[in-house]
């Protein structure tokens, strides 16, 4: 169980958004969530994976091999 407060403004779009569509607050304020929550995770994997570059401990594989290898080439 989770617990919100919002200022005002964000409480009364999101109500109007739920009335509007039918959906409740919380269905709007869960999807908010999973989606910036994926949006994090991607940024936090690339700034690692970007980390591990630098310090040479992964490579990069450039876009014709990765194509290449997946059948994808021209």
């Amino acid at each position: 169980m989770l617990a919100l407060r919002l200022p005002a403004e964000i409480e009364t779009r999101l109500d109007r958004l739920a009335r509007k569509t039918g959906r409740t607050k919380s269905y709007y304020a869960r999807e908010a969530i999973l989606e910036y929550l994926d949006d994090l995770e991607d940024l936090y994997l690339a700034e690692s994976r970007y980390k591990a570059v630098v310090a040479g401990k992964s490579k990069t594989i450039p876009l014709d091999e990765v194509e290449a290898g997946l059948g994808l080439a021209d």
